[in-house]
Order: C-alpha cells, then structure tokens, then sequence
C-alpha cells in the first residue's frame, strides 16, 4: 500500500490492487512488472525513433544539397507496405506517424 498526500494535507491510501485493476495482490504484481517492462520498452522504442530521425535528416540533406526533392515518395510507400505487412492496418497508421516525425526536421 502507498500513501500519497494531496494539496490539502488529505493522505489517499491507494492499494497495488487499485493502482493495477487487479482484483488480487498477485495479478497486482504481475501486472507492476509487466508494466515496468512496458515502460523499459517504451523507453527503448522513443530512443530508436529518435535515432531514425537523425538517420532521415541525414538522408534529407544529402537529397536537397544534390539538388533532390526532400521526400521521396517511392520510398516512404515501401516502408508503409513493410509496416502494414508486419502489423496490419494498425501498422500502417504506426509507420504515417513515424514518417511524420522523420520529415523536415532539416
């Protein structure tokens, strides 16, 4: 059990079966180390498209500087496609918003 105090001196005793949803001590730790785990991954995920972006931006000037369009559409389908074909529908929406991030941070 916690025990958080608020703005107004009042204490909240908030459970690990609170915190989680979880109807039992158990599932509540197991779902605290899932979640840990999640996080460490979530972690891993921002740090790896943070580099991706470096890597485009790299890719962008070398395009511009040798006279190119900054985009190249071609190329952005064959990465929706890989997305979608590894992840569903779902992938596809995941792999628009990555290459939002990856576009014109020049």
């Amino acid at each position: 059990m916690t025990t958080a105090t608020d703005k107004t001196g009042a204490t909240d005793k908030t459970t690990a079966t609170d915190k989680t949803g979880a109807r039992t001590s158990e599932a509540a730790g197991v779902i605290t180390g899932a979640r840990d785990r999640i996080d460490a991954l979530d972690d891993r995920i921002i740090g790896l498209i943070q580099e991706r972006m470096a890597v485009s931006a790299v890719i962008q000037e070398a395009r511009i500087t040798s006279g190119g369009r900054r985009v190249n559409l071609s190329r952005e389908m064959e990465v929706l496609d890989h997305y979608r074909q590894a992840l569903g529908k779902p992938g596809t929406a995941l792999a628009m918003t990555m290459l939002e991030l990856c576009r014109g941070r020049i």
